[in-house]
């Protein structure tokens, strides 16, 4: 068993947009049945298992498959959703790995897609902030570590003290939008030559330092556009969702449904630029007519990215950042 904590299993957490998931995901699971008989569900970021739960007590015949490279994520939902017995299969892996899950769990067979509805809830989780062990909240002191997955061998120390300036600035300016990228990096690379970061604590001080006052006043934290550049360096998260997304699509029925939620713009583009190629005709250019099998493959659910509203915002403060949209698939064979 995963090193978990005793009070692991308080699943206070709310899960973001539930009801609205419920509501977009769950004509595709009960095509065939009210009660979600011979469909399948794919959570692909269980996390703690909130969303996961809801919808197996919703639909009481519904199976799900749930993927996290977390071992204390899959331990907790374990626990969580153990009351569903065998309607439930629990895989370690990226959502990138979601074709392999479900090739090895018997839910895609050759070119033959059995998966009715796909769920994404992106972003590190409320449970993972809380392990202040993990590195992942700029609010208290912790190894300098922010692994979604704990084997994995990179860590956020590495990154700050062993990558160059030129490429922390990179990694600062495009995955934290940081505008102070290269300043940062420059005084990084200066400390570290004196004394390695190990903490979050110092990496945190640093940033006061290096980002003028009159910018710390406004935007939020100082800290808080860094540590999302790290720990989105650290886990792959962008290039694992790209792969991810396209895969996805794929392992859905015709009918099936598929909603991400996203917490920042850089997913958000990646989420609205390959929606919007799926939903698009594959009809040449120029034609004044649809070709018969061009036609697009999904339609979309949402217009644009729906947003949480101030009600669930005042309940669940993690949900004011959302932006979920929703595609169904209306081409290919079953």
């Amino acid at each position: 068993m995963p090193d978990v904590p005793e009070d692991s299993t308080d699943h206070g957490h709310i899960p973001v947009l539930l009801d609205r998931c419920v509501e977009l995901l769950g004509p595709a699971l009960t095509r065939t049945a009210p009660d979600g008989s011979g469909a399948v569900l794919v959570d692909a970021t269980l996390g703690a298992g909130g969303h996961a739960e809801r919808f197996l007590t919703e639909f009481p015949a519904l199976r799900l498959i749930g993927l996290d490279r977390d071992p204390n994520a899959l331990w907790i939902a374990g626990e969580r959703l153990s009351q569903f017995g065998d309607r439930v299969l629990l895989v370690r892996t990226r959502y990138d790995g979601i074709a392999g899950a479900l090739e090895q769990s018997g839910y895609w067979e050759g070119s033959a897609p059995l998966v009715d509805g796909i769920l994404f809830d992106l972003g590190v989780s409320s449970m993972q902030l809380d392990r202040t062990e993990r590195g992942f909240s700029y609010a208290s002191d912790a190894p300098l570590d922010m692994r979604m997955d704990p084997d994995a061998p990179l860590t956020a120390a590495e990154v700050v003290n062993t990558y160059d300036e030129r490429t922390l600035t990179r990694i600062l300016r495009e995955f934290g939008e940081e505008r102070f990228a290269s300043r940062i990096a420059a005084q990084i690379t200066r400390r570290r030559a004196t004394r390695p970061f190990s903490t979050t604590g110092e990496l945190v001080e640093l940033l006061y330092q290096a980002i003028p006052a009159p910018a710390r006043r406004t935007g939020g934290h100082p800290a808080k556009r860094t540590f999302q550049a790290l720990r989105i360096a650290v886990n792959g998260e962008l290039e694992s969702l790209r792969n991810a997304l396209p895969a996805a699509l794929d392992a859905l029925a015709p009918g099936g449904r598929i909603v991400v939620m996203a917490y920042q713009s850089l997913e958000d583009r990646i989420v609205k630029n390959q929606f919007a190629a799926a939903t698009s005709s594959r009809t040449p250019p120029g034609l004044p007519v649809e070709l018969p099998g061009h036609e697009p493959e999904f339609v979309a659910l949402t217009r644009g990215a729906e947003r949480a509203g101030a009600e669930e915002i005042a309940l669940n403060p993690r949900s004011a950042s959302v932006r979920l949209r929703a595609l169904e698939k209306v081409g290919g064979s079953r």
